[in-house]
């Protein structure tokens, strides 16, 4: 049997740029993807701390060491700058190696700068 488990989590990222005229996605700081594992085009989930709202897209990265947590296109509409998000990515796991697994999560400040990664 797989299971659906989190795999990766961004917690507590800072939207820094919401862009309606773009074809959709969120772009995020290619060196805070690194970190956490997520591959550009991968899949996610983002919940929004400020107004409650929760979506999936996928990923585009962004520019290195910048600090970049943009919603595009029609994600645009589910944000604004300054807001806070959850980012979390799941995969598969074949139920034999879901007891000892354990996601990858960090967490960012407010310059969306890695505070501590587990």
């Amino acid at each position: 049997m797989l299971r659906c488990m989190l795999r990766a989590k961004i917690h507590m990222a800072t939207v820094t740029e919401s862009n309606l005229e773009y074809e959709g996605s969120i772009t995020i700081d290619e060196t805070i993807l690194n970190k956490v594992g997520i591959l550009a085009f991968e899949q996610v989930m983002i919940s929004n701390m400020n107004n409650g709202e929760r979506f999936e897209t996928y990923v585009i990265p962004g520019r290195k060491n910048s600090g970049e947590i943009c919603l595009n296109g029609p994600t645009a509409r589910k944000g604004v700058v300054g807001d806070k998000v959850i980012i979390f990515c799941y995969s598969y796991f074949e139920d034999s190696k879901t007891k000892n697994f354990r996601p990858k999560i960090i967490k960012l400040d407010k310059k969306n700068r890695l505070l501590s990664a587990k």
